[in-house]
């Protein structure tokens, strides 16, 4: 069992690697917007970005889904119309979407509710959106030719790119908001010129109608769904900005941003877990397997969020060319920052459950998971965000999850049974817990580095004397640690 165990152990580190790099440097922005930005502004920032998000699916309307199916078979048309029917259709579509935001930018602006002078954000917004909506099926194209190595590289010069042009604008220019989304209009530009030979090679006038009215017919019911999961993890952002101000959302977004660390490792294992739990679901130790490696997982998790919560104080108190990674008028929202982490702890739990669904090919529960969780989420955050704040947007998204979790779970455990190490997972559940009770209840003056550490030791020890280790455990872990 250990070797598939480190089988999948490999495989994330492998599939994950792109992830990494994509998405820490990404995360340079948090610094440099927290640095060079009012939490107003960058409150303004997360705020039409997650409208963006939500316009990003409406452009796609399910055509990237849909393209996967028909090309991957023929059944119509031969393979440039099956290229050139869902792209021609985004084209058609990008264009007059992107038109009328632009024609209407100024009532936009007022509709949403910010300044008229952010009227060119709202027109670099819809630029951005046609373009990124241009490389849509070219981007699925490489995947489906397993081209995955052109696909990553593309992807990070994409990031590369956005976050090179937000140093020049922000730190060297001084350009503010502006600068933000002319660097994301400059990188959506770059990355569909370098499209563009894979667009020309495969694109042809042939527009196929049957193919694409089942292009549409396909597609189009996945539209609610994928709008559901967008206002899982965005929605938060346009509501705290309608009970608040600019600002919290300019400090919410800041700190759920360190979210990243629980995030990469979720993200990391749901690459590798798929493709695992398919190719092991037919042996007959396979539900002990995926029982094990939920345990393992879990733990692993939570050694990240008590790090995390022990010491992300110290981390963005770290100084770096004489600034602070996250500057100290966004500090006041660190308190969200161990419930983010939690939020992605259970949508890491999520993955695990939901691979019976996968599985049993029942996918249909998982629309059911998502809808349900994202009408949750909204409710939640009318109810808690005028009562706490910030902490009611992050306890908003963490009970999301956990809803997700929940019901991944039910379904799952209806159609592929599976008795998962209960009695342990309990026992990592209240070792976490009692390593967090500690440290909130040690007075602030006395938790140094020191304290910090000898809490995140206390971890193991405890889950040795609550005897979570069996023997073979233990016999593996003196031989990797040579005692």
């Amino acid at each position: 069992m250990f070797d598939k165990i480190k089988q999948i152990s490999k495989d994330t580190l492998i599939y994950g690697t792109s992830t990494i790099f994509g998405r820490l440097l990404n995360f340079l922005l948090v610094p440099i917007y927290t640095n060079f930005l009012s939490p107003s502004d960058y409150g303004i920032t997360a705020y039409i970005y997650s409208l963006i998000a939500f316009l990003n699916v409406i452009y796609n309307y399910g055509m990237e889904t849909a393209y996967f199916k028909y090309s991957s078979t023929l059944e119509i048309g031969d393979k440039k119309q099956n290229f050139s029917t869902p792209f021609i259709s985004i084209f058609i579509t990008s264009l007059i979407f992107s038109g009328l935001i632009i024609l209407s930018s100024g009532n936009i602006t007022s509709l949403i509710g910010i300044h008229k002078h952010f009227n060119n954000i709202i027109i670099y917004s819809a630029l951005i959106l046609f373009f990124d909506a241009l490389v849509i099926v070219p981007f699925a194209s490489l995947r489906q030719e397993n081209r995955a190595g052109l696909f990553a590289t593309i992807k990070f010069v994409n990031i590369l790119i956005n976050v090179s042009f937000n140093v020049i604008f922000l730190v060297v220019l001084g350009k503010g908001i502006d600068g933000i989304f002319l660097s994301g209009l400059i990188a959506s530009i770059l990355t569909f010129l370098i499209l563009l030979p894979t667009i020309l090679k495969n694109i042809t006038l042939k527009f196929s109608r049957a193919l694409y009215f089942h292009l549409l017919k396909f597609g189009i019911p996945s539209l609610p769904a994928g709008l559901a999961a967008m206002m899982l993890q965005v929605i938060d952002r346009p509501i705290l900005r309608f009970l608040t101000d600019d600002r919290s959302v300019g400090i919410y977004q800041a700190n759920y941003r360190l979210g990243i660390f629980m995030m990469l490792v979720v993200s990391m294992f749901d690459y590798a877990w798929k493709p695992f739990f398919f190719s092991q679901s037919k042996n007959e130790d396979s539900k002990i397997l995926f029982a094990r490696i939920a345990s393992y997982f879990l733990l692993f998790m939570c050694f990240v969020l008590i790090f995390f919560t022990l010491f992300i104080n110290d981390i963005v108190g770290i100084k770096i060319l004489n600034r602070f990674i996250i500057h100290p008028d966004y500090w006041s929202g660190l308190n969200i920052v161990p419930i983010i982490l939690t939020a992605y702890l259970f949508n890491g739990l999520s993955l695990i459950f939901s691979a019976g669904i996968y599985i049993e090919k029942k996918t249909y529960y998982l629309p059911i998971t998502t809808i349900t969780s994202a009408i949750l989420n909204v409710i939640l955050n009318f109810i808690l965000i005028p009562l706490i704040g910030i902490t009611g947007a992050a306890l908003s998204t963490l009970f999301s999850y956990m809803m997700i979790a929940l019901l991944n779970y039910i379904f799952s455990q209806k159609i592929f049974y599976i008795h998962y190490e209960y009695t342990r997972m309990v026992k990592t559940f209240l070792s976490t817990i009692i390593i967090l009770v500690a440290f909130y209840l040690i007075p602030y003056t006395t938790l140094s580095i020191f304290t910090k550490f000898l809490l995140l030791i206390l971890f193991p020890l405890i889950l040795f004397f609550l005897k979570y280790f069996n023997k073979e455990e233990i016999t593996y872990i003196r031989k990797i640690f040579h005692i």
